[in-house]
């Protein structure tokens, strides 16, 4: 349906196009396009933000962050978030362009969602993406972008997938740096969740990265974009260079010698819009005769098919959407249940849940507990109201109990006052503790410390962690609160794997609660006193230690992520504790579907399930299925997630749950990077988790397996 809608709006930009001068149509390239008054033709301010709600541009509902949202492994949810910051982002356009505010932000293109793969735990921005697995990335990807972009013929707001491709840090170097990756590497990770949104979910916009990809500047790499993106995919959307990418073609990645011919570089290899300023030189570039007015004119095509498609001339079925739609209610509640959703409990020796009514002290110790910065994460809006934890904490308990606080340390610094002694709070921590009956420790990190090289709360730092430890602040902290005795619950609020070593050791519970919004601080506290139970899931490995990862430059997939490690993780990907005991008591194969030809590839398996909740509180859970190939020479060495589903089952509740394995799960990719299908028996593990010896040591249950034969 959106193909025709997309051929009229294309066939309007080329008439409108066709009326301007050459020197109008270089200048709609911009990401501040300006108005071209005599043909009524507004102003438009390209980049504007949406990773987890609408950001940047005034108050907006905030959802947990990407990385929270990837926990809930839940599609339905995050596509309602999506479809959430698109109504939130008209209604916001709708109003504002009434008062004629055009500035940045305040469009209807949002450069979201991030789709590369959190390959490394050092990475600062790896909290922006859906986890380490190439498959629930694209499937959280797909969701997204169908969120924001809507069913229908017209664009309700226009996604754009980045940043394309193999782009994952170090962050300090991006600007000059070479990502090396086989074709292997490449298709068999770094490419499968833009080719989701590209095919599946018909992404409008691709973002390009900072870094080269096995030498081309991603911005103006012919292979990335005109042969893979717009050749392989069929891509129809418009491409975004990464703001000031260009510059670096010719000032770091020395491919180029000056801005015009960086223009031109990118522009022949498909880069529609520039954010940055280079495109300024485009002129220049025409008149030395490295770019074609045919060129400038496909490009100012393009894009303005885009804003045909969002109505932004001819009207949208989306203009009456009120700005009282920003915030609402039903807005926050699904925010709420995304932050619910998104919790993963890591430990738990039966502390949890708490009890609000029991008149206990509880004591909340920690840099995070009533940190704004540790519920937002980077690329946030402006909330009317935050909760924090320890004010979530404080709201349920009322006056059933005594809340005590203590912030016990800066959250990276040695001290908290710049004239006090080192570990200024500690005392007063261990005072808070020795006099509580139960400790809530909320220790973490924030955008300041992991994020974006250069970004607006990480201005002097490259963003990435140096290992996987918790500043020293925050280990002397938490040392010293273990020490007292008392019962402690580790909450941390951070986008990436920490080393929780010492935690799982000592603590009595340790929930992970990410980035988890604005009002974070109330869903947390339902999780914590057992109105709901935790559900979450890992979409990153928990590593014990750095020890067997390639170097952080190395982009090989060898020893990385739960698909290629060899050794054991302190919380593996997939994993994550509820207040029931759920198994998956039997599985088996109900039906297969394989082409008509001689060599009968799969197209898709179903699975039925049966599931019980052995634990006397009703939960969610997610079931999870995985495969292993067992023939190929090119399968990955451990196993794929390759479908799941999230299921509700009440006290001692048995449910039967249908699983759908797509049929690309059975293929392998060799090394020219070719999906192939060679192999004839396979392994599906269905389970709470990956079917790995630590899971199942940590769950109690083992996955079942179910035998799986393709044979002519």
């Amino acid at each position: 349906m959106r193909e025709q809608a997309r051929r009229r709006a294309r066939q309007k930009a080329e008439r409108l196009v066709n009326q301007m001068t050459i020197e109008e149509r270089a200048s709609q390239l911009r990401y501040d396009a300006p108005a071209i008054e005599r043909l009524g033709i507004p102003a438009y301010n390209w980049w504007g933000e949406a990773l987890h709600g609408v950001a940047r541009a005034g108050t907006a509902t905030s959802f947990p962050q990407a990385i929270g949202m990837a926990a809930t492994f839940d599609t339905e949810l995050v596509e309602k978030a999506g479809d959430v910051s698109a109504t939130e982002g008209r209604a916001k356009y709708n109003a504002l362009s009434e008062e004629n505010d055009r500035d940045i932000y305040k469009g209807l293109t949002f450069w979201s969602p991030n789709v590369n793969i959190f390959r490394d735990p050092r990475w600062g921005r790896g909290h922006e993406t859906f986890g380490e697995d190439p498959y629930l990335t694209s499937r959280m990807g797909v969701a997204y972008v169908k969120g924001l972009q809507g069913e229908g013929e017209e664009l309700k707001t226009a996604a754009c997938a980045k940043h394309f491709a193999v782009h994952s840090g170090p962050e300090a170097v991006r600007h000059e740096f070479n990502a090396t990756a086989t074709k292997k590497d490449m298709a068999e990770t770094y490419l499968p969740a833009f080719q989701a949104c590209v095919q599946e979910a018909g992404v409008e916009a691709v973002m390009g990265a900072y870094n080269r990809t096995n030498g081309e500047p991603c911005c103006g790499s012919r292979t990335l974009i005109r042969d893979i993106l717009r050749g392989e995919w069929g891509f129809q959307g418009h491409f975004v260079s990464d703001c000031w990418a260009i510059k670096d073609f010719h000032e770091h990645h020395m491919v180029t010698h000056n801005p015009q011919e960086s223009a031109a570089m990118a522009l022949k290899a498909g880069c529609d819009i520039n954010c940055g300023v280079t495109y300024l030189h485009l002129l220049k570039a025409l008149q030395e005769g490295i770019v074609t007015e045919e060129e400038i004119t496909e490009a100012a095509v393009r894009v303005f098919t885009t804003r045909y498609l969002l109505g932004l001339f001819d009207g949208s079925g989306y203009d009456q959407i009120p700005y009282e739609k920003v915030e609402c209610e039903e807005h926050l509640a699904v925010a709420e249940r995304l932050t619910r959703e998104s919790a993963v409990l890591l430990k738990n020796n039966g502390v949890l849940p708490l009890k609000a009514d029991d008149g206990k002290t509880i004591g909340v110790i920690g840099p995070n507990a009533d940190s704004r910065a540790a519920l937002i994460g980077n690329y946030h809006g402006t909330s009317s109201r935050y909760i924090t934890i320890l004010e979530g904490i404080q709201d349920k308990v009322g006056h059933n109990g005594r809340i005590l606080y203590s912030e016990g340390a800066h959250l990276f610094k040695d001290r908290v006052e710049p004239l006090a002694w080192a570990n200024d709070r500690i005392a007063e921590a261990v005072v808070v503790a020795r006099h509580s009956d139960v400790v809530v420790l909320c220790v973490g990190l924030d955008e300041t410390l992991e994020g974006e090289e250069g970004d607006t709360g990480n201005s002097y730092a490259s963003g990435d962690k140096p290992d996987l430890m918790l500043p020293k602040s925050q280990r002397d902290l938490m040392e010293a609160v273990l020490a007292v005795g008392r019962p402690v619950i580790v909450c941390l609020m951070a986008g990436s794997a920490i080393d929780l070593s010492l935690a799982d050791e000592k603590a009595d519970a340790v929930l992970q609660l990410w980035y988890p919004g604005a009002r974070g601080g109330k869903a947390a506290a339902d999780i914590l006193f057992g109105e709901c139970s935790p559900s979450g899931k890992l979409p990153v490995t928990f590593y014990r230690t750095l020890e067997g990862l390639p170097a952080f430059e190395d982009y090989s997939m060898k020893g990385r992520t739960y698909r290629y490690m060899t050794g054991e993780a302190l919380y593996p990907f997939g994993y994550g504790l509820t207040y029931g005991d759920v198994e998956v008591r039997g599985a088996e194969l109900i039906s297969r579907e394989v082409s008509a030809d001689r060599e009968a590839c799969p197209r898709e398996v179903f699975l039925q399930a049966e599931v019980v909740n052995h634990g006397s509180m009703g939960t969610d859970e997610v079931v999870q299925v995985y495969v292993k190939d067992l023939e190929s020479q090119y399968a990955v060495p451990n196993y794929s997630l390759c479908a799941f589903a999230r299921i509700h089952l009440e006290a001692r509740e048995t449910k039967k749950l249908s699983l759908r394995v797509d049929g690309g799960a059975f293929y392998a990719v060799n090394e020219e990077g070719k999906h192939i299908f060679d192999s004839r028996r396979y392994e599906l593990y269905v389970g709470t988790g990956q079917p790995d010896k630590r899971t199942e040591m940590l769950t109690g249950h083992k996955p079942v397996r179910v035998d799986v034969s393709f044979l002519s």
